[in-house]
């Protein structure tokens, strides 16, 4: 979810004159059906799903600070708003002080992950005192949503950056060993690393209990290739490295797995 996005500017106002709680949650209430989103919500429920969220427990976390939030059923994206007030409003703070700058989201009841990434989100911008003055000193709505939105920390869109997929080949036969990485090194987008690694029975055999399931004699040499392969590489690779070692369900040598990555950004001199 991005929070530019649901961010909306027909739901911001600047130095609301509010004299208690249950106004400020009224001046948001009737501030968020401005947003076409809610156009089917009426004004009261989201009044009531506001004040039932406040009774769990406050949403002033403090210095200065309100994300007054409620779910509700039938709404079908969030809504995201920012008031700023003339005066302090005793909202029952963690830290007992008066808030002046209240953001607030209305959001679907089904989506309960993504509303606390957007809380999480938005509290990030908050944390910061100097992002919070800049906010309430702003005269009009359109500065006070360019200043929010000036500390926004986007998450990084997964969609540009789900394009490969991450082998992992656990090798204990030697010459095999170069054959495979000659394969990975042939295309020309992937990233190959290669580690050190010891069979668990190693250690294993070592203890009481499990003596005598192995014997001495046991592989010296494993190693881990780890490569990053443009998804429309993989079946190629996959049939290059069988094409080298043969069926990969008939060796007891070597083990691929391939996994799909959601996020993969950068690269290695390698």
């Amino acid at each position: 979810m991005n929070l530019i996005e649901v961010l909306r500017n027909e739901c911001v106002q600047t130095r609301a004159t509010c004299s208690d709680r249950k106004e400020l949650l009224e001046t948001i209430a009737r501030l968020a059906v401005k947003s076409p989103v809610l156009s089917g919500v009426n004004e009261s429920t989201i009044l009531q799903g506001l004040i039932d969220r406040e009774e769990l427990s406050t949403t002033g976390f403090g210095n200065g600070i309100a994300i007054p939030h409620c779910r509700l059923d039938g709404v079908e994206d969030f809504v995201v708003g920012i008031l700023s007030t003339a005066q302090g409003i005793d909202f029952s703070a963690m830290d007992g002080k008066p808030v002046r700058l209240f953001v607030f989201i209305v959001a679907p009841s089904s989506q309960s992950n993504v509303h606390i990434k957007v809380l999480s989100a938005i509290s990030q911008v908050l944390n910061v005192p100097a992002h919070v003055e800049e906010m309430l000193r702003a005269p009009t709505p359109e500065v006070l949503t360019e200043n929010f939105l000036r500390h926004v920390r986007d998450e990084a869109d997964p969609r540009q950056h789900d394009n490969k997929n991450l082998f992992r080949v656990q090798i204990q036969n030697e010459d095999l060993f170069h054959d495979v990485v000659k394969i990975f090194a042939g295309f020309n987008s992937t990233t190959v690393m290669v580690t050190e690694a010891e069979p668990a029975a190693n250690y294993i055999q070592k203890m009481p209990l499990f003596a005598g399931f192995w014997s001495d004699k046991h592989t010296e040499f494993c190693k881990v290739i780890l490569a990053t392969v443009d998804k429309n590489n993989t079946n190629e690779t996959i049939r290059r490295i069988e094409q080298e070692v043969g069926s990969l369900d008939e060796r007891d040598d070597i083990l691929l797995t391939v996994q799909e990555l959601f996020y993969c950004a950068g690269s290695l001199n390698v």
